[in-house]
């Protein structure tokens, strides 16, 4: 079982200057669990949810665990006219699909990746601000 806390150590503008945020657990569901910050409340969702689903063999494959994260943090935003404000959320997802058997360097190297992608703001501000592919 995770922890009941998870501090997360964030650089929030990413210019090494970090701060600790943290998400207690909120729920639990089968195969799944619900983390929630400070700033959680039923108006405003700031959360963090954790996955998992089991392998299932096939022939002599062993199957492959897949595991995910997904944060969701509520925000307002402008409606078209410009008059009016709408409560929507911004959702980031990672996920993992994993071949039983794995080495864990293996694994480690492509969870990095995915942390060095996701911090090369030269990469990602376009991507998410402007779509270019």
């Amino acid at each position: 079982m995770q922890p009941n806390i998870i501090s997360l150590t964030v650089d929030p503008l990413n210019n090494a200057t970090t701060e600790t945020q943290e998400y207690t657990r909120f729920e639990e569901f089968l195969n799944r669990s619900k983390y929630v910050t400070s700033d959680h409340s039923l108006q405003s969702r700031d959360e963090l949810t954790l996955y998992r689903t089991f392998p299932k063999q096939a022939g002599n494959f062993r199957g492959v665990g897949k595991s995910a994260t997904k944060f969701a943090l509520d925000v307002l935003v402008p409606g078209v006219d410009d008059t009016t404000t709408l409560n929507s959320s911004i959702i980031v997802e990672v996920s993992f699909s994993v071949p039983v058997g794995a080495s864990d360097a293996d694994v480690l190297l492509m969870r990095q990746r995915a942390v060095a992608l996701l911090d090369l703001d030269s990469v990602m501000s376009p991507l998410n601000s402007q779509l270019m592919v």
